[in-house]
């Protein structure tokens, strides 16, 4: 047999960037059948448990227990958009008081611009109507733009229930595909990935919708103690935000301070709306984000951020929320290649999560080398104590 053939450094970091480049090039031309399958996958990951209990405790057949699956699927997802549909019409049928108290901060803006920077108030109201009128000329092309993507959108999730039913009827038959892919000797690998890919995915999306439900409950709790109107509303479109990482939860701030401001008059309601988001991301990324996602998926934050980017700029809100599972999933390859070893450590993260402070256990973020030696790394506490001595 042949031995493999090395080529070069530069031959092999062409080849990469090549790669990478038609992979970027094929997931934005083909986003529109990639990503609904990618979402797909990923929710047929995190139901396949139940429809594994249906086939070995109830003795459903795997046709009747994947039917039975997705529509609990459907209900439930459902059953939030309705929830939030309702919240909405609730917010909507206050519109005239929206639209006065909207016009009241407008008429107290002016008034600071014109006291701190001189501009009068009629040069202010020329400037919005011209920006008015542009804004309608654009706003035909935008209209249509909107119905086609709603109509896509439409087809899209008629189609997510009937992917799914079809990727749990044949897992099989695709795990049976990828083994005739690569050679004999490699299929126990190739199980071993496909089960670290799993448990990586399903607990990361369970912690996710945990972590969703209790930012929505922590920050609806705050908003309606503060006496912020559609407490409930914005609680829950926080918590929805929040699926997607760093990007998200700003977004949800400027949603709940506008909506707040156009709800009331009183500008002091956009310090409790501060106050709340700050403590609620406290707990949320102290407490929540390390017991419940870090845990399941160890991709440091630097690959996250970037990958939610691009993942942004391919696929739009879709492609941001499946960066980080797309990132974990290239993530359990990497490891388990010995050749593509390197990019796995480099997406993965081995900062120490705690450090011992006059026995307090914090949050560490300074580097440790993992070639530092057990000596370099014990505790002051640890070297004052004596040395036993030998037995003689």
């Amino acid at each position: 047999m042949n031995p493999t053939l090395r080529f070069p450094a530069p031959v092999r970091l062409a080849c990469l960037l090549i790669s990478l480049i038609a992979l970027c090039y094929i997931a934005y031309v083909g986003q529109d059948v990639l990503t609904p399958l990618a979402m797909v996958g990923l929710f047929a990951i995190l139901v396949r448990p139940v429809a594994g209990f249906m086939e070995r405790r109830l003795r459903f057949p795997q046709v009747l227990a994947s039917i039975v699956v997705v529509l609990l699927f459907v209900v439930i997802l459902g059953g939030v958009v309705s929830f939030v549909s309702w919240q909405v019409s609730d917010f909507a049928s206050d519109w005239d008081r929206i639209k006065r108290n909207f016009t009241i901060h407008i008429f107290h803006l002016q008034q600071y611009i014109y006291q701190h920077f001189g501009v009068s108030m009629a040069e202010q109201q020329e400037y919005l109507n011209s920006a008015t009128q542009n804004g309608m000329k654009s706003g035909r092309a935008l209209i249509g733009t909107t119905l086609l993507s709603a109509t896509d959108t439409l087809i899209t999730v008629t189609l997510i229930p009937v992917y799914m039913f079809l990727i749990l009827i044949y897992r099989t038959h695709i795990m049976t595909f990828l083994c005739k892919l690569v050679d004999t000797g490699h299929h126990e690998r190739l199980k071993d990935i496909m089960a670290q890919i799993k448990f990586a995915v399903k607990n990361y999306l369970m912690g996710l919708t945990i972590e969703m439900f209790i930012v929505s409950f922590l920050t609806a709790l705050g908003f309606y103690i503060v006496g912020v109107e559609y407490a409930l509303l914005l609680g829950v479109l926080t918590g929805l935000l929040n699926l997607i990482p760093y990007i998200g939860i700003m977004v949800a701030c400027v949603v709940s301070i506008f909506a707040s401001l156009t709800a009331s008059t009183d500008i002091s309601i956009i310090v409790g709306v501060l106050v709340v988001k700050v403590i609620v991301q406290l707990v949320d990324n102290n407490v929540l984000v390390p017991m419940i996602v870090s845990s399941k998926v160890q991709v440091n934050a630097l690959a996250s951020i970037v990958g939610i980017i691009i993942g942004g700029m391919l696929a739009g809100v879709t492609g941001m929320f499946l960066a980080i599972p797309i990132i974990a999933v290239l993530k359990v390859v990497f490891d388990r290649i010995e050749s593509l070893e390197p990019w796995g450590y480099l997406l993965g993260d081995d900062i120490p999560r705690t450090f011992e402070w006059h026995r307090i256990r914090l949050p560490r973020y300074a580097y440790v080398s993992p070639d530092e030696s057990p000596k370099e790394t014990v505790s002051a506490e640890a070297k004052t104590l004596p040395k036993k001595r030998k037995k003689t």
